[in-house]
């Protein structure tokens, strides 16, 4: 019998031992891969027909289904006539902000290239959604569901329901998102919408299927530009479960209002008897006059035809107490496991001390005769680079942080810039909205989530903190602030990268209500040296550059 040479051995054993760990490392974070074509179609939801972004030919996009700490990879495909970015919005990319797909970190994918997002889905679960980030390209469709679901070593806190549904919820112009987009460049706002769609079909067209006595669990999303939305379904109750990725105490509602950029599963139990009878769900607009409406139905074994009777009535149209008492009401469930074993609760947030505060208020200026939207006085710009790609290659004269007062002075005169916060990594922040106009304003930080401690009417002061919520206030990632009210969130920022703080109303986004937030180590100033990977990933291997790093 032949004999192996040491050096074969210790090839083959080196060999072996790379083929086991790589095993190893998949069976922990199995990987899961999608292939999107994003182009062109023509679609009539309302009954005009508008240019549509599709993905795979498919609108809304197809489902992206994912377990806790799966790697995902995404590869895009831009068939469009302009460039395109695609953001996940609740996803946190743990230490991997290259991944966000928003302008500040990311160069586009350019028309006819393709480009493949990576990034892990770690310690979440949850109902999200992805949509497109740049040029309003949202108003022309390209979003999609995201699911994250819980690992089977971690069960869930009800009922394995007997089939999940993705519900999007939107409204929609008929106007071609380039018409729309030359309007808020010439200082035109955006005019009413005119409809609600429920995944992406005009009123009555999208039909949903229920068995009697199963329990069904809805993951509802508001995809659309800038309009709340109450959801609700005739003669049946919803049981409220989850939102952004936190368990919610399991409360049972008729309606719920959601906002723009939210998510929320609820738990719907079918009837067991229906004598042939359909039913609406109805998602109704909030505070616009008039009212807009989007139908669908559930239909049940042997239903024929429309459903019969008046469409259930949602809460008055302008009854902002009502929408601010509800989501006071949604706390999380302390004593259930979502991605990780322990319990919720085990995280005491209220007995963290506060290491800064931001209070943050929105507003609006004129450019010229340009309308443009504000935080604290500055209307958000981009330079040529994104931020993320200037910040590693050290380009000084791209952008300068902390221009941006940490609070709002009503005597300095708005201008134009890029505001950029720093914050040392595992910071706890205390940051306050404050919303001074008569529109309802919804915020989004990426990267993170954060508990919503409070919210009232009036001007916040530091009395208001004496009524925070500082036991069991809901974590999620994207908040409401209602007229002439305030908004006060806590949040750890324990994941190193730069985020994007921004206006979920894609109007005031486009027109500058946003900012970012640049987390660092101590002593990672200079995010070219070796950077542990326990602490940021490094620099994509594929990534896009642009501006000033082109070459």
């Amino acid at each position: 019998m032949a004999l192996i040479s040491p050096l074969r051995f210790i090839t083959l054993m080196f060999l072996f031992f790379i083929v086991i760990s790589t095993t190893l490392i998949h069976a922990e974070s199995p990987q899961i891969f999608f292939d999107w074509t994003v182009s062109y179609a023509h679609r009539a939801p309302l009954g005009i027909e508008k240019q549509v972004i599709v993905i795979n030919d498919q609108f809304p996009g197809p489902l992206l289904n994912a377990t806790t700490n799966n790697i995902v990879h995404v590869n895009i495909h831009n068939n469009l006539t302009e460039p395109f970015l695609m953001t996940w919005n609740g996803v946190q990319l743990r230490r991997n902000s290259w991944q966000d797909g928003v302008q500040g970190t990311n160069c586009p994918i350019l028309p006819g290239q393709n480009w493949t997002y990576i990034f892990q889905v770690k310690d979440q679960i949850g109902s999200f959604f992805y949509f497109p980030s740049l040029h309003l390209h949202k108003a022309a469709g390209g979003y999609g569901a995201i699911r994250v679901n819980n690992r089977a070593v971690i069960p869930l806190p009800f009922h394995v329901p007997h089939q999940d549904l993705d519900i999007l919820i939107g409204d929609w112009y008929n106007t071609d998102h380039r018409m729309l987009r030359a309007s808020l460049d010439v200082g035109n706002g955006l005019s009413m919408p005119d409809g609600i769609l429920i995944n992406g079909l005009g009123p009555n067209q999208a039909n949903f299927e229920f068995q009697p006595g199963a329990t069904y669990r809805l993951r509802i999303s508001n995809v659309g530009l800038k309009t709340s939305l109450n959801f609700r379904i005739q003669d049946h109750l919803m049981r409220l479960v989850e939102t952004e990725g936190s368990y919610t105490t399991q409360e049972d509602y008729d309606s719920l209002d959601i906002h723009v950029g939210q998510s929320y599963s609820v738990l719907v139990t079918a009837k067991n008897q229906t004598n042939g009878t359909s039913y609406h769900m109805i998602a109704s607009s909030r505070f616009t006059e008039p009212q807009l409406l989007g139908l669908g139905i559930i239909r049940y074994p042997g239903s024929v035809g429309d459903p019969l009777g008046p469409i259930s009535p949602g809460p008055t149209p302008y009854d902002y107490i009502y929408s601010m008492e509800q989501a006071n009401s949604i706390r999380m469930n302390l004593s259930v496991s979502a991605a990780r074993p322990n319990p919720q609760g085990t995280f005491h947030y209220g007995n963290i001390n506060i290491t800064g505060t931001l209070v943050l208020k929105n507003d609006a200026m004129f450019d010229g005769h340009k309308l443009r939207n504000t935080v604290n006085g500055i209307s958000f710009v981009y330079p040529d680079t994104p931020l993320k790609l200037a910040d590693y290659y050290r380009l000084s004269d791209a952008f300068e942080s902390d221009i941006m007062s940490h609070t709002p002075h009503d005597t300095i005169f708005p201008v134009l810039g890029t505001s950029i916060v720093d914050a040392i990594d595992r910071d706890f922040v205390h940051v306050v909205f404050q919303n001074p106009l008569k529109d309802i304003q919804t915020w989004h930080l990426d990267g993170h989530s954060f508990f919503v401690v409070g919210m009232e009417f009036g001007t916040w002061n530091e009395s208001r903190m004496a009524i925070y919520n500082l036991d069991d206030a809901i974590s999620r990632s994207t908040v409401q602030v209602y007229p002439f009210a305030w908004t006060a969130i806590l949040v750890t920022l324990d994941n190193q990268g730069i985020w994007n703080l921004r206006s979920q109303n894609a109007e005031n986004w486009y027109l500058g209500q946003e900012l970012y937030i640049r987390v660092k180590s101590v002593g990672h100033d200079d995010p070219s040296t070796h950077i542990s990977k326990r602490h940021e990933l490094p620099i994509p291997e594929n990534v896009l550059k642009c501006g000033k790093v082109i070459s």
